[in-house]
């Protein structure tokens, strides 16, 4: 099953950070925060992603391009100039898209529609870091039988409210500010959700699409009682770098 993550947002406000290179980018404990993602959802044996570039997508490409020699230790015979490495590697297939600078989060799945399938796929944010668990995850999206499964995390914020009724959404409000079970990303899709999704470059997930999906009672929730945290600004990585490593709070692995 392919795992579709965002990664093309500018991320202005973490400037300090991003002004040189994309969101997901951002070091937590040594790594980009989408390689821990990513090594979240290969825990559970998803190992096929598709990441959705935009802003500075080149330094995603440039850093799994390296990743081999840069991340291990490895032998290098330069009389037949090859590199065998001493350790093992992740074992992980990833589809690179460039799907526009300014183009918004729903229609950069739509843009990918050709390289995702007719299947069951999942999504999430390049910049949130959970230890949610993707298979049962799977297991309740396959249990409620709906076009969508979005994991809901209970957190005062300024995230999509979700209002939750025996597990399907009634309605979905973005940009709120108050306590209550909010967007935390880790979807799963049908391949419906094309159809709730425009063809132009300014539709966002978290708008139309997950409203009209919640209004037909489409839209589950998987409630997430554990780790969840979005990086948004630049005191988000510090404060993340300073707890997290200690505690290693958002690992599943």
């Amino acid at each position: 099953m392919k795992v579709v993550i965002l990664c093309g947002g500018k991320g202005l406000r973490m400037y300090e950070l991003t002004e040189d290179m994309p969101k997901p980018m951002a070091l937590v404990c040594g790594k980009p925060m989408l390689w821990h993602i990513m090594k979240n959802y290969k825990h559970f044996g998803f190992d096929d992603f598709i990441l959705l570039l935009g802003y500075k997508g080149e330094k995603i490409k440039e850093y799994f391009m390296d990743y081999a020699w840069k991340g291990h230790n490895f032998r290098l015979d330069t009389g037949k100039g090859s590199i065998e490495l001493l350790e093992n590697q992740e074992d992980w297939k990833i589809t690179f898209v460039d799907t526009g600078l300014e183009t918004m989060t729903g229609s950069r799945i739509k843009r990918a529609k050709n390289y995702i399938g007719n299947g069951t796929f999942m999504a999430t944010y390049g910049d949130g870091l959970s230890n949610v668990d993707i298979n049962k995850l799977l297991a309740y999206h396959r249990k409620m039988g709906k076009i969508a499964t979005v994991t809901g995390v209970k957190k005062k914020t300024q995230y999509g409210i979700l209002t939750v009724e025996d597990g399907i959404a009634t309605s979905f409000a973005e940009k709120e500010n108050f306590d209550g079970l909010i967007n935390g990303g880790f979807f799963v899709f049908e391949p419906e959700i094309f159809d709730y999704i425009n063809d132009d470059t300014n539709c966002i997930l978290e708008q139309e699409p997950l409203r009209n999906l919640a209004s037909d009672r489409q839209l589950a929730v998987y409630t997430h009682d554990g780790y969840w945290t979005a990086c948004d600004t630049y005191n988000d990585i510090l404060k993340i770098n300073k707890e997290c490593c200690k505690h290693h709070s958002w690992k599943a692995w």
